[in-house]
């Protein structure tokens, strides 16, 4: 191992990470020849594969998974140092890795943007996930600062929310239950409702206000995307629950409509999260703070006339 390259190890944690070697490369800009080749040169370091392969299906070797271990170490320990030798210099430069849920790509990209102007010595990276594999990316120390809902609680980290985050049931135009002024939990009782996946902090929102109601909902699709669930919706598939801020297009075109639910919208929280152990780079530091400033009044601009926000 100590001829490996840290280079070799990220792109060995990528890969790892999606179980995919065309991913991995989507994701380091390189092509799938070139994560195949920075694998075997590490297999041939390691002695012994790090990935069994059959047709499509990657999955680590029991060897795999022990170097995933010690790499994910080294590559922490790393960028700790980056971010150290960052303070020293007190210079808002470097890389800031970010991760957001998928929900939160609908505004982000925006105040990305902003940031970026005001601080143009910063390279971001993205890292997309749920809620489940974002947690898992902050354990890992994948990524420097995390924009999500619902915090961990099975991490130490300081989560501190900057906007409402509401989330509501929605239909495809004309459908029944769109011709009421006002409903009840037990009136979505008898019809399918299209969800998020299992992990999705989504999905979590959905199940904890049903339980709360004591409705047990009828999960007739399970979807990967927020994308997709739009699509099936609007196709009449079946009901959804969904974040508000996923929609603003498709409400303002009347492709969906949102039911009046009593209880809805269920207001959550946006959040910016880092691990309590994390010592943040100036350029993570320039990043928090730019979100706690401007991002409540960013989704007021954007989303605020969507809907009369209610507590619940």
């Amino acid at each position: 191992m100590k001829n490996a390259t840290f280079r070799q190890l990220k792109v060995f944690n990528e890969v790892a990470r999606h179980l995919s070697f065309i991913r991995a490369a989507e994701n380091l800009h390189l092509t799938p020849p070139a994560v195949t080749m920075q694998i075997k040169e590490l297999e041939g370091h390691v002695g012994a594969p790090l990935f069994e392969r059959r047709g499509k299906q990657v999955s680590l070797t029991t060897t795999g998974e022990y170097m995933l271990v010690y790499a994910r170490k080294i590559l922490s320990t790393l960028k700790d140092a980056e971010d150290a030798a960052a303070r020293l210099q007190r210079a808002e430069a470097g890389v800031l890795t970010i991760g957001l849920v998928s929900t939160a790509k609908y505004f982000m990209m925006k105040m990305l943007a902003e940031f970026r102007k005001k601080h143009p010595g910063v390279e971001l990276k993205l890292a997309l996930g749920n809620r489940d594999q974002l947690v898992q990316m902050l354990q890992n120390n994948e990524v420097d600062i995390a924009v999500m809902g619902r915090p961990p609680k099975e991490l130490q980290t300081r989560a501190e929310p900057f906007a409402a985050h509401p989330h509501v049931f929605i239909a495809a135009p004309g459908h029944a239950l769109t011709k009421q002024a006002q409903l009840t939990p037990e009136d979505l009782r008898l019809y399918d409702f299209i969800v998020r996946e299992v992990g999705s902090g989504t999905r979590v929102a959905m199940e904890k206000f049903m339980a709360d109601a004591k409705v047990e909902p009828r999960l007739n699709m399970q979807l990967k995307s927020n994308e997709m669930i739009k699509q099936a919706v609007m196709a009449g598939l079946g009901l959804g629950f969904i974040s508000l801020h996923t929609i603003g297009q498709e409400l303002s075109q009347g492709l969906i409509e949102i039911l009046p639910v009593d209880g809805s919208p269920v207001v959550r929280a946006w959040n910016v999260v880092h691990t309590q152990s994390k010592m943040l780079s100036p350029a993570a530091e320039a990043f928090r703070y730019f979100i706690l400033e401007n991002g409540e009044a960013h989704l007021a601009r954007q989303f605020g006339a969507a809907l009369p926000l209610r507590s619940t």
